[in-house]
């Protein structure tokens, strides 16, 4: 069989597939719950604060304004996430982020960016309950005391990278997939009733 026929068959096989959960929708309920949300469309847009057009590449993307430093703007099902200062963090439904590349290259058109699907490399979680926060405070080296209602905090889950915000009556939190089980681990072990901090 040629190269050429070989990447045709992989590119049908990839282009038919189904996303799939990184680590099968796993779930666990301590003092506070813990579950693993399955496929979410994310794109990383690399580009300068001041780019002309990024403020319409965000809303035609996420339907939201350029979150502000170390914030993250919620619309619905999509957000745009603040990184650092020349990265944004785009989340929106799974199937449309070809779509939403499209609509970042227009408006973007002839100015200096980058901009890539992530939903694949990554995993989400909710940790949710009135003491999500003690889940995640016994990993992570943060005040949540101080943590405002639209901050996006990027940091480390025990020993690995790990973003998270608030959301509704808990987290959602975003690792790289490799580390999935480890993270489900974490939360899940940190969550177990009789553990909380008070």
């Amino acid at each position: 069989m040629s190269d050429a026929v070989s990447d045709q068959i992989a590119g049908a096989q990839i282009a038919g597939a189904k996303p799939v959960s990184a680590i099968g929708h796993a779930s666990f309920d301590g003092f506070a719950k813990v579950r693993e949300i399955g496929p979410v469309g994310m794109i990383s847009l690399r580009a300068k604060a001041d780019l002309p057009g990024l403020a319409a590449a965000i809303m035609a993307a996420a339907g939201t304004a350029v979150p502000a430093q170390r914030q993250i703007e919620i619309a619905g099902e999509k957000a745009a996430g603040w990184m650092s200062p020349d990265e944004y963090l785009l989340l929106l439904p799974y199937g449309e982020t070809d779509a939403a590349l499209a609509a970042i290259a227009e408006a973007l058109r002839g100015q200096h960016h980058l901009a890539v699907t992530l939903s694949d490399a990554r995993a989400v979680f909710r940790v949710e309950g009135a003491k999500a926060d003690q889940v995640l405070a016994k990993l992570s080296p943060v005040d949540f005391a101080t943590l405002g209602p639209k901050e996006l905090r990027r940091t480390r889950a025990a020993q690995v990278a790990a973003a998270f915000w608030r959301d509704g009556d808990g987290f959602t939190v975003v690792c790289f997939r490799s580390v999935a089980g480890y993270v489900m681990g974490l939360l899940s072990h940190s969550a177990t009733k009789g553990s909380e901090i008070s």
